[in-house]
C-alpha cells in the first residue's frame, strides 16, 4: 500500500536548483555542473530571432571564442555559428556529427600571416549530448584545430572538424532540461529519462510529444515500457479550444489526437494519458489536457480533457511512505521519531543495540537491518536480518561486510552488497514468510574493479545508485524473464565531486543526494544523467557527514554531532540544516523508508 500526498509545483523545485547552482558555483572545488558530448535535439523550425552576426575587425582568436558561444544554438543546422564561417566552410560543416560540451575553454595560437591563422582549442571535455537530447557525462581532455581566412577583409574560419563543440556555461544557459516519463514494468510508476532541449516554450509540447514517441534511452529500453509504441499524434497540436497559436503558453491547455491508440485497453490509454500528462505538466506545459484517439475522447469519461488529478496515483513527485514517517538508528537500535518524542519501535529491532545500519519498507511493514555478530574472526562479523515491524527478526545472510539494505517498490525484497562485490536479493513470500535469497547479476559493476560501500534503488526500482571506491555511479536494474534481476550500463554521474562519496540516497527518480569526505561542501545533488552536481547549504553541519536519507520533500543527514533535517520547501534564502530534536549528542542515523 503506498501512501501518497500532493508534492510541490516544478517551479518551486526549478527556484532551489537554481539557488543551490550559485552556493555550488562559489567553490573553486566544485564544480556547478557536470557535462555532455552531443547530436543535437529535436529540430526547431525556422529562426526566428536575429542571428549573432560577427563583430566587425574581430580579432581572429576572439572570433572562434565567439563562434564556440554561438555553437550553442542548433536552430537551423546552427545557422547562428555559420555566420563566423567563410561561404565554402559553411556550407560543408557537418555539424551533426558530435555535439561536445567542454569548459575552460582556451584558444591557443598556432601560427597566423597577414591572410591566414591557425588555433588550437584546448579545453576539458565534460560530456556528450546525444541525439534526442540525451546527455552523457564525460571527462578528459579535448584539442582541436581550426584554420581561419580573411574574407572580404574580416577573419572567418575555413577549415574546422565535423560535430559541435559548446561552452558548458552557454549550453547550461541555452538548453533545458526536462523529464520524459516512461512505465516501469509492473505498470504502477513512471520513470525519469532526462533530456536536454533547446525549444521555446510554444514548441515544448510537440518537441516532448516527438521524444516520447521515439521512446526511452537505449539503455533505459530493457528496463521500461514505453506505450507510445506505434501512436503518432494526428494532425497538429493545438490549445484545448483548437487554437495554434501560444501553445503550451499560459492558460489554454493542450488538444492532442493520437492516431493508433484504438487498439489499447483502458488500462493501457491509461498509462498513455499518464505518461504525457506528467511529461508536459513537469515542463510546466498546463492543463487541462484533452487528449484524443483517431478523432474521438482517449477515454469517454473525460472528454473535457484531462488534469494531473485523474493520474495522480502515476505521479513521480509523491512522497511515499508519508505515513511511516521519520526513524532513526540510535545506539544501535530503531527508535521512531514523532510529535512525543523519540521511542524505541516496539519488537525486536527495538531492543538490541548491536544493528550497523537499517532500512524499513516502503509501507513500514517490514524491516532489514545488518546486525554486528559478535564473533571472533574468522567468523562473519555482519549479518543480514529481515523481519517484522514491531516482531520478531532472523538472519538471512552473512559476510565480512554488508551494506546498507535498500527495498525497491517491491515491498518484499531487499538488496545489500556483501564483501563489497556480491550483490544479494533476498525476497519474502508474503504467503509463507520464508525468505530466499538469490545473487543479482552484477558483472557489468564488477568491470569497474572497485569494492560497493553503497548501494540505494530508485522508488521506482528500475535504476540504482552505487558508489564504489568513492566515486557515484547510476546503474539500471533489468528484470529478466526468468524472474531473475541484473545492473546494467553503470554510468559515473559525479565527475566534479572532487571528494570521495561517502553515502547516498534517491531524493526524486532523477535526482541523487550525496554525503562526500568534504568540509567545505558536504552534501550534493547529482542529476541521474551526470549533467548537474549542486551544492547543498553547508550551514549547521560538522563534518564529516556519514549518512544521508532523502525523499521528495526533505534531505537529513548524519554528521559528527547530531541529525539534520533540510526542507525543499524552504525559500533559497532561508535553506539551511535544522537539528532534528532528541537524536543530538547520540550515534545516530536517520532512516526514511526505502
Amino acid at each position: 500500500m503506498r501512501d501518497r500526498t500532493v508534492p510541490r509545483r516544478r517551479a518551486a523545485l526549478v527556484a532551489c536548483v537554481a539557488a543551490l547552482a550559485l552556493v555550488a558555483s562559489g567553490c573553486a572545488s566544485l564544480p556547478a555542473s557536470s557535462a555532455p558530448q552531443a547530436i543535437g535535439t529535436v529540430a526547431r523550425g525556422p529562426v526566428e530571432q536575429e542571428l549573432p552576426v560577427p563583430a566587425a575587425g574581430r580579432e581572429p582568436n576572439l572570433l572562434v571564442r565567439d563562434f564556440v558561444k554561438a555553437s550553442t544554438d542548433p536552430a537551423d543546422d546552427h545557422a547562428g555559428a555559420r555566420q563566423f564561417l567563410t561561404a565554402n566552410a559553411g556550407s560543408e560543416w557537418n555539424d551533426g556529427a558530435s555535439a561536445i560540451v567542454v569548459d575552460k575553454v582556451d584558444v591557443l595560437e598556432d601560427s597566423r600571416s597577414s591572410d591566414a591563422a591557425q588555433y588550437t582549442i584546448r579545453a576539458n571535455r565534460v560530456g556528450q549530448l546525444d541525439q534526442g537530447g540525451q546527455y552523457r557525462a564525460e571527462q578528459g581532455s579535448f584539442e582541436t584545430q581550426v584554420t581561419l581566412a580573411r574574407e572580404d577583409g574580416e577573419w572567418r574560419i575555413d577549415e574546422l572538424p565535423s560535430g559541435v563543440v559548446m561552452d558548458r556555461t552557454q549550453f547550461l544557459t541555452s538548453y533545458q532540461r526536462k523529464s520524459l516519463y516512461f512505465v516501469d514494468p509492473t505498470g504502477t510508476e513512471l520513470v525519469p529519462d532526462q533530456r536536454w532541449v533547446n525549444t521555446t516554450q510554444d514548441r515544448m509540447t510537440e518537441t516532448l510529444t516527438a521524444l516520447l514517441q521515439a521512446g526511452p534511452r537505449l539503455s533505459l529500453e530493457p528496463a521500461v515500457r514505453n506505450v507510445f509504441n506505434g501512436v503518432t499524434t494526428a494532425g497538429p497540436i493545438t490549445k484545448a479550444d483548437g487554437r495554434t497559436s501560444a501553445v503550451g503558453i499560459g492558460l489554454g491547455g493542450v488538444r492532442i489526437d493520437f492516431r493508433g491508440a484504438g487498439a489499447l485497453d483502458r488500462a493501457t490509454r491509461e498509462l498513455l494519458a499518464a505518461q504525457i500528462i506528467w511529461t508536459l505538466a513537469e515542463a510546466e506545459v498546463s492543463g487541462p489536457y484533452v487528449l484524443l484517439s483517431d478523432g474521438a475522447p482517449l477515454d469517454p469519461n473525460y472528454p473535457d480533457g484531462w488534469t494531473t488529478a485523474e493520474v495522480a496515483e502515476f505521479d513521480p513527485l509523491a512522497v511515499t511512505g508519508a505515513d511511516v514517517g521519520l526513524h532513526a538508528l540510535r545506539n544501535g537500535g530503531l527508535v521512531r521519531i514523532g510529535t512525543d518524542g523519540v521511542t524505541p519501535v516496539p519488537g525486536y529491532f527495538g531492543t538490541v543495540n548491536n544493528m550497523r545500519s537499517i532500512s524499513l519498507s516502503s509501507d513500514g511493514t517490514l524491516v532489514a537491518a545488518v546486525s554486528d555478530t559478535g564473533r571472533a574472526a574468522p567468523q562473519p562479523p555482519d549479518a543480514l536480518l529481515i523481519g517484522s515491524y514491531g516482531g520478531n527478526a532472523f538472519p538471512v545472510a552473512e559476510g565480512g561486510s554488508i551494506t546498507r539494505p535498500t527495498w525497491g517498490p517491491d515491498r518484499d525484497a531487499v538488496w545489500a552488497v556483501v564483501d563489497g562485490t556480491v550483490v544479494k536479493r533476498a525476497v519474502r513470500d508474503p504467503a509463507t514468510g520464508q525468505v530466499s535469497v538469490v545473487d543479482v547479476d552484477s558483472a557489468d559493476i564488477a568491470e569497474l574493479g572497485g569494492q560497493i560501500t553503497e548501494l540505494r534503488l530508485s522508488r521506482d526500482g528500475v535504476r540504482a545508485a552505487l558508489i564504489v571506491d568513492g566515486a557515484v555511479y547510476v546503474a539500471v536494474v533489468v528484470r529478466r524473464a526468468d524472474g531473475t534481476y541484473a545492473l546494467r550500463e553503470p554510468e559515473a554521474v559525479a565527475n566534479g565531486l572532487a571528494s570521495a562519496a561517502l553515502s547516498l540516497d534517491w531524493s526524486t527518480g532523477d535526482t541523487v543526494v550525496v554525503a562526500r569526505a568534504a568540509t567545505d561542501i558536504p552534501i550534493v545533488q547529482v542529476a541521474v544523467d551526470g549533467s548537474r552536481l549542486d551544492g547543498l547549504p553547508s550551514r549547521n553541519l560538522t563534518a564529516p557527514v556519514v549518512s544521508v536519507d532523502a525523499s521528495a520533500s526533505s534531505t537529513y543527514v548524519a554528521d559528527s554531532r547530531a541529525v539534520f533535517q533540510i526542507d525543499d520547501s524552504d525559500p533559497a534564502s532561508d535553506r539551511y540544516w535544522r537539528e532534528v530534536p532528541g537524536l543530538t549528542g547520540t550515534k545516530s542515523v536517520p532512516v526514511l523508508p526505502g
